[in-house]
C-alpha cells in the first residue's frame, strides 16, 4: 500500500511522513497526542495502545485499523471513516465523531464519556460494556447495535435510530431518547429510570423486566411490546400506543395512562392502583386476576374484556352503556375485625405471628391486616382480591379469637341463606358466582381445621386477654354496601370496672349464647347484587 507523504505536527517530534508516524510505532513509540492528520489514509493499520489524545483525525480513514486500548480523548474524528475498526477498551472520551463512519465497528468497552456522535453511522457496531455518559447520539444509526450493559445515562439520543438493537441490561438512566426508533429492539432489563421518551416507537420491543419507573412515554409507540414484569410505577404513558402490548405481572402503580390507547394489551396480573386511565380506551384488554381497584377511569373506553386465564378470549364480559364504570370500580372488598379492647405489645406481636402463620396455608391472605388502635377500640382491615372470596377469607381471619366459633357459624348460616336463594332469583347476577363463594367457603372451612391443628401461635393468641374481647365483623363489597357477620352481644357496652378486672374478665362475658340476629334476607341478597363478578 502507497501512503501519502503528509506532514504531521506531534508534540515534542518534529514533522514527519505517515510512513515515519508508522515507523516510530513499530519502533516503540506510542505518544502521538496532538497530531495533525486530516484526511490520511490509515485504514487497516495496527495503531493499538496510541496515544492520539487531542489528536486531529477529520475525514481519516481508519477502516479496519487496529486501535484497540487507544487513547483518543478529546480527538476530531469528524466525518472519519472507521467501519470494522477495532476500538475495543480505546479511550474516547469527548471526542468528536460526528458523521463519522463506525458501522460494524468494536467499540466493546470503550470509553466514550461526553462524546459527540452526532449523525454517526454504527450500524451493527459492538458498544457492548461501553461507556457513554452523557455523550450525544443525537439523530445516530445504531440499528441492529449490541449495547448490552452499556452505560448510557444521560446520553442524548434524540431521534437516533436504534432499530432492532440489542441493549439489554443498559443504563439509560434519565437519557433522552425523545422520538428514537427503538422498534424490535432487545431492552429486557434495562435501566430507563425517568427516561425521556415522548413519542419514541418501542413497538414490538422487548422491554420485560425493565425499570422504567418515572419515564415519560407520551404518545410512544409500544403496540406489540413485551412489558412482561416491567417497573412502570409513576410513568407517563398519556396517549401512549400500547396495542396488543403484553403488560403481564408488570408494575403501573400511579402511572398517567390518560388517553392511552390498550385494545386488547396483556395486563395479567399487573398491579395498577392508582393509575389514571383517564379517557383510555381499554376494549378487548386481557384482565386475568387484574386488581379493579382503586382506578381512575372517567370517560374510559371499553366494550369487553377477556378474562381468560390464557388470555384466550374464553371467556368474555360484555359491557353496555356504563357497566364497564362499574367494572373498573374503585373500591377494594374488605373485612374489618373490630376488637373492644385496646392493643397491648404483647397482643400485637401475637396477633402477627397468628396471621403470618395463617397466611402460609391459606393464600387468599396475601398481606397482613392494616391495623387501627385506639385507646378503647382495635380494628383490624384485610384486603382480599375479588367479592366472592370475602365470607371465605373472613371465616379463616376470625381464627385468633373467642368469637371464632360463633362468626364461623354465622358465615355458613349466611351463605346457606344465599344457596337458598339462588334456585330461580333472576336478580342475582350468575349462578357461577354462588357456586365460586360456595367453593371458597369449603376450602376455607377444611384449611381452618388444619391450621387449628398445627399452628401453635393461633393457640398463644387465643389464650390472651385481648382476643377474648368481644368482636364485630363488618364485610364491605366492591359496590362499597356493607354486612355485619357477627356483633357480640357485649360489643360496644361498658364496664365500670372492667380495667380492674383479672385477666380472665372476658372469658365470661365471651362465652355467653351469641344473641347476634343475622341480616335479614333481603339485606344479604342486595349484598350479593354489589358483587362485582364475571360469568364464566
Amino acid at each position: 500500500m502507497t501512503l501519502p507523504t503528509i506532514k504531521v505536527g506531534i508534540q515534542g517530534v518534529a514533522s514527519m511522513t505517515v510512513e515515519e508516524l508508522l515507523e516510530k510505532y513499530a519502533a516503540g513509540v506510542l505518544n502521538f497526542s496532538g497530531v495533525d492528520l486530516p484526511e490520511a489514509n490509515l485504514s487497516g493499520v495496527k495503531l493499538s495502545g496510541v496515544n492520539l489524545r487531542d489528536a486531529n483525525l477529520s475525514i481519516v480513514n481508519l477502516s479496519g485499523a487496529n486501535l484497540s486500548e487507544a487513547n483518543l480523548s478529546n480527538a476530531k474524528l469528524n466525518v472519519a471513516r472507521l467501519s470494522g475498526a477495532n476500538l475495543c477498551s480505546a479511550i474516547l472520551n469527548n471526542a468528536s465523531l460526528n458523521v463519522a463512519n463506525l458501522i460494524r465497528a468494536d467499540l466493546s468497552r470503550a470509553q466514550l464519556r461526553g462524546a459527540s456522535l452526532i449523525r454517526a453511522e454504527l450500524i451493527r457496531a459492538d458498544l457492548s460494556r461501553a461507556d457513554l455518559l452523557e455523550a450525544d447520539l443525537t439523530s445516530a444509526d445504531l440499528r441492529e447495535a449490541t449495547l448490552r450493559q452499556a452505560n448510557l445515562r444521560h446520553a442524548n439520543l434524540n431521534e437516533t435510530v436504534l432499530k432492532g438493537a440489542s441493549l439489554t441490561g443498559a443504563n439509560l438512566e434519565m437519557a433522552n431518547l425523545n422520538a428514537s426508533d427503538l422498534s424490535r429492539s432487545d431492552l429486557s432489563g434495562a435501566n430507563l429510570r425517568e427516561a425521556e421518551l415522548r413519542q419514541a416507537n418501542l413497538s414490538h420491543a422487548n422491554l420485560s423486566g425493565a425499570d422504567l419507573s418515572g419515564a415519560n412515554l407520551r404518545w410512544a409507540d409500544l403496540s406489540g411490546a413485551n412489558l412482561r414484569w416491567a417497573d412502570l410505577s409513576g410513568a407517563k404513558l398519556s396517549g401512549a400506543d400500547l396495542i396488543g402490548a403484553d403488560l403481564s405481572n408488570a408494575n403501573l402503580t400511579n402511572t398517567s395512562l390518560v388517553h392511552a390507547n390498550l385494545t386488547q394489551a396483556k395486563l395479567i396480573r399487573a398491579e395498577w392502583v392508582g393509575a389514571d386511565l383517564t379517557g383510555a380506551t381499554l376494549t378487548g384488554a386481557k384482565l386475568y386476576a387484574t386488581s379493579r381497584f382503586g382506578l381512575k377511569t372517567e370517560g374510559m373506553i371499553c366494550e369487553w374484556v377477556d378474562l381468560s386465564p390464557n388470555g384466550d378470549r374464553s371467556i368474555i364480559q360484555n359491557f353496555h352503556s356504563e357497566e364497564s364504570r362499574d367494572f373498573f370500580n374503585e373500591t377494594p372488598p374488605t373485612i374489618r375485625i373490630i376488637v373492644d379492647a385496646a392493643l397491648e405489645h404483647e397482643a400485637n406481636f401475637a396477633i402477627a405471628g397468628a396471621y403470618y402463620q395463617i397466611a402460609q396455608e391459606y393464600r387468599g391472605l396475601k398481606q397482613p391486616p392494616s391495623i387501627e388502635s385506639g385507646r378503647r377500640r382495635t380494628i383490624f382491615t384485610f384486603h382480599v382480591d375479588s367479592d366472592e372470596a370475602l365470607f371465605s377469607t373472613a371465616y379463616i381471619v376470625i381464627l385468633p379469637f373467642l368469637d371464632a366459633a360463633s362468626t364461623q357459624n354465622n358465615i355458613s348460616s349466611l351463605v346457606e341463606m344465599i344457596n337458598s336463594q339462588i334456585v330461580g332469583n333472576q336478580d342475582l347476577k350468575s349462578p357461577d358466582m354462588v357456586k365460586q363463594l360456595n367453593i371458597f367457603l369449603e376450602q376455607a372451612i377444611s384449611q381452618a381445621t388444619t391450621i387449628k391443628q398445627v399452628k401453635k401461635n393461633i393457640e398463644v393468641a387465643a389464650k390472651l386477654n385481648f382476643c377474648k374481647a368481644p368482636t364485630q365483623i363488618i364485610l364491605t363489597n366492591s359496590s362499597a354496601h356493607l354486612l355485619i357477620v357477627h356483633d357480640h352481644p357485649n360489643f360496644g357496652k361498658r364496664f365500670i370496672n372492667r380495667s380492674a378486672l383479672k385477666a380472665s374478665a372476658y372469658d365470661d362475658i365471651s362465652s355467653e349464647p351469641t344473641k347476634y340476629i343475622l341480616p335479614s334476607l333481603d339485606m344479604v341478597i342486595d349484598f350479593i347484587k354489589g358483587f362485582h363478578y364475571i360469568s364464566h
